[in-house]
This record gives structure tokens, sequence and C-alpha cells, in this order.
């Protein structure tokens, strides 16, 4: 797979200097990444760890739909997470309402790997740390916040970490 065709510009310049471990960022493990052009396996490659595993139990139940959609590739699943007035704000980019959400997440986020690493609950919401790895690409981290009401997701907010 093309990486220009599921990333945004801004992503898939820090996916490729992550990959090629440019200084000022940090190298992704290689175990279990897919060969290049290859198609992601469904399941992890390495089970989570216990850091991982605690995180995931206490995510918000329409974040933790989010990332077992993801990791599933279930396009209606994701955006039955989010209300359908929901907003993504991708590195800054607005994504407004079911349709573009729909859209965004066709076109950029299904056939990744979606890792929790760490995971903060607060009142509305999740602040997550994950490990995104877009079409068996070794990936990048970043923060997902996410805002959630009436138990779906509201708004999500993805910065790099």
């Amino acid at each position: 797979m093309n990486l220009r065709s599921i990333l945004p510009a801004s992503l898939l310049v820090l996916a490729l200097a992550a990959a090629s471990g440019c200084a000022g960022t940090e190298k992704a493990p290689d175990a279990g990444a897919a060969p290049a052009g290859g198609a992601s396996s469904a399941a992890p490659a390495n089970p989570p760890s216990a850091k991982q595993g605690d995180a995931l139990a206490t995510l918000d139940p329409a974040v933790k739909q989010y990332v077992d959609a993801v990791n599933s590739k279930d396009l209606d699943k994701v955006v039955s997470a989010f209300h359908a007035d929901g907003v993504v704000s991708d590195v800054g980019r607005e994504i407004k309402g079911a349709d573009a959400i729909r859209a965004w997440v066709d076109n950029e986020v299904i056939g990744g790997r979606l890792d929790v690493l760490e995971n903060t609950p607060r009142e509305g919401g999740n602040r997550v740390l994950v490990q995104f790895a877009p079409g068996g690409s070794g990936g990048f981290r970043a923060y997902y916040d996410f805002q959630i009401r009436d138990g779906r997701i509201a708004r999500a907010d993805l910065t790099y970490a």
C-alpha cells in the first residue's frame, strides 16, 4: 500500500522520518511489522503488555469501541462510536460530522494498527497515548484526547506525542 494514499502530508513526513530513524524521532520496533507494501495482520504481532492491558481496562466504552473497531478494520463500528455531529481534530485539521468522519476513517485509519500505550481517564473522556501504524508501517506515537457525550465520542483531538 502506498503511504501517500492513506496519510495526509504532515503525517507522511513524520511516519517516514520515524521509519528511517531520523534524528529527533523514535524508531518504532520492527518486530511484527508487515513488509513494506504488505497488509498488516488483524492480530497484534505482540500481545499487549501489562501496562497496555491496564490502559485498555480503564478506557471509556466508546473509546474502546473505537480502538477495537480500528484494529478489526470495521469501518461502520468506528463511525458508530462517534456522535452524528462528532468532530475529529487530526493534527489541527477539522473533520466534522458522520459523513466526513466516515471518509477520514476509510481513507486514513482503516488498515492500520492502533495500540493503546497509556490511558488517563478524566471526567468526560480519556486521554490516551497510542502507537498508530498505518498500512503496515512502523508508525508513530500520538495523543488522542476523547470527549464523550451520552456514551459516544463527541470530539477526538489527535496530536503527535
